[in-house]
């Protein structure tokens, strides 16, 4: 089974800009196409598993029932497209507090993975992606063995490339252009 790893802010809602977040569901706005770019990768047989750092309910800044009213708000409206989202994940510590789930390490990935099996899925990590806006997301994909597609509808620009710490598999202009992306290469498979 493959499996598409997206972080949130930057992928699938506006990212809300550097230091800032998304405190409320009124400032969640989904980006252009990925209503309709994650039902083609779920018509196409793979399950999408979000993973995102939401350090800002640790910060004070928002309340972990905001967020989940968030994460409830987001799935609705993807349900209503008659999208599946098989798991949200999120890290809500402080880079500070050096836990296991912050994003690049592999936390999050790893207990999303163990629930798939726990389900009897087996996940292909190897046919699998992780896309996100920012290095660190791609530093994550690798960690996990998976291929790894930066957008550059959140944080990261093509500009920056000089300064980046490690290179993505594949680069996109946004989610659209990633799933045409890995729709084309699982064909070619």
């Amino acid at each position: 089974m493959k499996v598409i790893f997206l972080d949130r802010d930057g992928v699938i809602n506006e990212y809300p800009g550097d230091s800032d977040y998304v405190k409320s569901w009124s400032e969640f706005l989904f980006l252009p196409k990925v209503k309709s770019s994650l039902k083609r990768l779920n018509d196409r047989g793979f399950k999408i598993i979000i993973i995102s750092n939401q350090a800002g309910v640790s910060k004070g800044i928002y309340s972990q029932e905001k967020l989940d009213l968030i994460t409830q708000n987001m799935l609705k409206e993807l349900n209503g497209y008659k999208i599946d989202i098989a798991g949200v994940y999120y890290c809500t510590h402080r880079q500070a507090d050096n836990c296991s789930c912050r994003k690049p390490k592999t936390g999050l990935i790893d207990m999303a993975v163990n629930k798939l099996k726990n389900k009897g899925l087996e996940p292909e990590l190897n046919q699998s992606y992780f896309i996100g806006d920012t290095i660190q997301d791609i530093e994550t994909g690798r960690a996990a063995g998976l291929k790894t597609i930066l957008v550059f509808s959140g944080k990261e620009k093509p500009n920056n490339k000089d300064k980046w710490a490690i290179l993505p598999d594949y680069t996109a202009k946004d989610i659209s252009g990633a799933v045409d992306l890995i729709l084309r290469v699982s064909k070619d498979l």
